[in-house]
Parts: C-alpha cells; sequence; structure tokens
C-alpha cells in the first residue's frame, strides 16, 4: 500500500471531521451519478482497473480529491500524488523514471494524481508530463478547479477523458451531513445532538454545493456549543449562521465562470428577466469582475436585442456607463442597476443587428463600384470623370424624398432592415 493511501486512511482524532467522514469506496460517495453511479464509465473503468488518463473537473467540495484516494485503494498500479503548484519538471522527470522502471521490471503500472494540474507550466512541466502519457509510462489523473480547456495544452487534453463533476445540490449535502450525524466510528452518531427544524437544509443552501464546507460548519457548530443539563448540544440555524464563515465568491475572471456568468447575464437581460440580471451582475460584482467590462455588455445589449424597439435603452446604458465613470463603485451599482432593469423590461428586436450583419455579408461577397450619380463631386476635376450627375437632391422635391436607386448597378435593392410598424 502506498503512503497516500495510508494517509487516507489514517482517521486519528486530531484530523479534521471533513477528513474522517471522507468516502472509502465508491458506495460511500456522494453526487455525481452521472460518471460514477451503478454502470457509468468511471466507475466501470475503476472498478475493473482499467483507468485511463482522465481529468477531474470542478469546483472544491465536489469529490475530486476523494475519488483520486478511492483509485488509490482500488487500483494494482503504483499510485503517486504530485502537486502541481509545488513540484518542478526535475521531480516531474524522477517520478516518470521510477515509473518506466517499474514497469520494466513488474509490468507494474504507475498512475500521477496531479492535484491543481492547472497550475503546471504549458511549455515546460505539461510538455514533460505528456511525453509520459504518450508513451504509456503513466496513467495521469488531474484534478482542477480550472477549466482544463483554458489551462491545459491541446495534446493533453485530447490524450485525457474530462470528467465534470458538479457541485451538489441541497438534498445531497443534507445526506452526507445525515451521515455525519449517523456515523459511530468516524462521526457524531456517539453524540446527543439537538437539531432546529430545516437547519441541515441551512446550512445546505449556505455551503453553494460544497460538502467539505457543509461538514465543516457542523463540526465547528458541534465544538463550540456546550452540552446542556441533559448532555445534549443544541444545534440552530442561528448558531449555523455564525459558525459559517463568509464565502469566498467562486469566480475566475479569465476562465469559464467570467465567460458562463457573462452569457447567463446577457440571456437574463434577452430572457426579460431582470431579477436574474440582477443577480448575475452581483456575483460578477463580488467575485472581482472589472465593471466596465459589465457595462460594455450592457451597451452591447441595449443595441443587439433591444434595437429600435425602444431607443432609450441605449440612452440609459450610456448614462449608466457616465455614472461608472465619474463616480465609481460601489455607488455606481445604482444607475448600473436602473439601466439593467430598464434594458430587460424594455421590448425586444434584433432587426437591427439582423439588418447590418446582413449588410456587411453582402459588402463582402458584392464589392462592386460606386455608381457615377453617388460619386463625390467636391475635389477638383470630379465633374470631368461625370461624377453626381444624374443624383437627385431629396430636399429639391415634395416631402424632401425622391426615389432613386442607391446600391451598385450590379447588385437589386436590397432589404436588410425589416421595418416594424410597433417601432
Amino acid at each position: 500500500m502506498d503512503l497516500f493511501t495510508m494517509a487516507m486512511e489514517n482517521s486519528s482524532s486530531h484530523k479534521p471531521l471533513a477528513e474522517k467522514m471522507r468516502p472509502r469506496n465508491l458506495d460511500e460517495f456522494y453526487g455525481q451519478k452521472n460518471i460514477i453511479g451503478k454502470g457509468k464509465i468511471l466507475r466501470r473503468l475503476i472498478e475493473t482497473d482499467r483507468l485511463t488518463s482522465i481529468i477531474l473537473y470542478g469546483p472544491p467540495g465536489v469529490g475530486k480529491t476523494t475519488l483520486a484516494s478511492i483509485i488509490s485503494k482500488e487500483t494494482k498500479c503504483e499510485f503517486a500524488k504530485l502537486n502541481a503548484t509545488i513540484i518542478s519538471v526535475k521531480e516531474i522527470k524522477d517520478y516518470i523514471n521510477k515509473a518506466e522502471e517499474l514497469l520494466k521490471l513488474y509490468g507494474k503500472r504507475t498512475i500521477f494524481f496531479i492535484d491543481e494540474i492547472h497550475a503546471l507550466k504549458k511549455g515546460s512541466q505539461q510538455d514533460v508530463l505528456l511525453d509520459a502519457v504518450e508513451r504509456g509510462l503513466v496513467v495521469l489523473i488531474g484534478a482542477t478547479t480550472e477549466n482544463p480547456y483554458f489551462e491545459i495544452n491541446n495534446a493533453l487534453l485530447s490524450r485525457s477523458k474530462i470528467f465534470q463533476l458538479e457541485s451538489l445540490n441541497n438534498d445531497e449535502i443534507v445526506e452526507v451531513l445525515n451521515n455525519v450525524l449517523q456515523n459511530k466510528e468516524r462521526g457524531y452518531g456517539n453524540i446527543n445532538i439537538k437539531l432546529e427544524e430545516n437547519s441541515l437544509m441551512h446550512i445546505a443552501e449556505l455551503s453553494g454545493g460544497d460538502a467539505r464546507c457543509a461538514i465543516n460548519t457542523l463540526e465547528l457548530a458541534v465544538l463550540s456549543t456546550p452540552k446542556d443539563d441533559e448532555g445534549i448540544i443544541e444545534i440552530t440555524k442561528e448558531l449555523v449562521q455564525e459558525c459559517m464563515q463568509k464565502k469566498i465568491i467562486n469566480y475566475d475572471k479569465s476562465g469559464d465562470n467570467h465567460y458562463d456568468m457573462s452569457s447567463a447575464f446577457i440571456k437574463s437581460l434577452r430572457g426579460s428577466d431582470a431579477d436574474a440580471a440582477l443577480y448575475w451582475f452581483g456575483r460578477m460584482i463580488l467575485g472581482g469582475e472589472d465593471p466596465k467590462f459589465i457595462m460594455r455588455r450592457i451597451i452591447v445589449h441595449a443595441s443587439e436585442d433591444v434595437g429600435m424597439a425602444d431607443p432609450k435603452a441605449m440612452i440609459m446604458a450610456h448614462a449608466a456607463w457616465n455614472a461608472l465613470q465619474t463616480i465609481g463603485m460601489p455607488e455606481a451599482r445604482i444607475p448600473i442597476a436602473e439601466a439593467i432593469i430598464y434594458i430587460a423590461k424594455a421590448p425586444k428586436s434584433n432587426a437591427v443587428i439582423e439588418a447590418v450583419d446582413k449588410a456587411f455579408q453582402d459588402a463582402k461577397e458584392y464589392q462592386y463600384r460606386v455608381p457615377v450619380h453617388l460619386r463625390d463631386t467636391h475635389y477638383k476635376g470630379a465633374k470631368n470623370f461625370g461624377n453626381g450627375i444624374d443624383y437627385k437632391y431629396p430636399h429639391d422635391y415634395p416631402g424632401h424624398y425622391v426615389e432613386q436607386k442607391y446600391f451598385p448597378d450590379e447588385m437589386e435593392n436590397k432589404k436588410y432592415y425589416i421595418y416594424d410598424e410597433n417601432f
């Protein structure tokens, strides 16, 4: 048994409760039924000891390291745990050399579990690892909270199966906590704990799908509460709220959270849901997003999805931009929220973007010369070329309009903007 497995199995009293309660096998694992439920592909690979290189991608507290621990117990392979944040290229090469020796001498494969794999440098560390994976010297298990498509080079990605682990839902978190309360060997099954109604669900709601965070909160509540005269530890929702440390907003300004949340924000505006748009606005701002980026998206939306259905939307968007420039955050959150609400509630039309995109497509395809009657007449010698001859000046005609052709002679008149009488 390798040192990593021995460390995982050590449940000495000084270890945090979340570590003691770490699932020891797939049957104890909560959540992720779509990939490790009965008969699912990752479970089959683990149980048959035929694992190929994989990358486990998901937020904190969803079981990435736990899965690695379970695999280390199930496999007959050598298991090595590496931390990408501190390991050097030389150390990676040393591990690879040991893996090659084991394979040659004993025919035994080696699994590399690399936590925080996104921290490996693309140009050096990842290339060394890629060579070992390509040659079949190691099987890779990478764990990351960052989108691997942003952080890991394409060659390594193409040789690995990516499994996305989702945050646990509230019911799954409650199951985890009930298991802690009932487990007499590793949990609180031997302690008399009285819970206020719905207090476990309150922990689940506050934990944001992070099982470790939920267990840590329950542990702090139990440890910080003295027993009453009857030897009972009473846990209330107020105590849970007090024990829940301030949550770190899960947001990466350069990764997929940035793109996913801005996408959700824009789609909420487009879908006329002002409340959802305000929520995603809050998530982005609290996560450290540049408010100028958000304002640029609001301005784009005002023209792209509202357009001529309500031209005031652009005015509101630019007013919010000016407020941000003038007074800054956090005060500017109010005029920005006004713009968000106005634009979300405004009537929608994509007629303008449809029109301009069609026009651009034709402009790319049909590059004919400007008709003579539309050419410039202001420079010296223009009349010698016949420029402007037969041009009809609209203001010389009743209603300031006269029919004439404005497209190139070789093109038929086109209809790009579809006029709607409602606006």
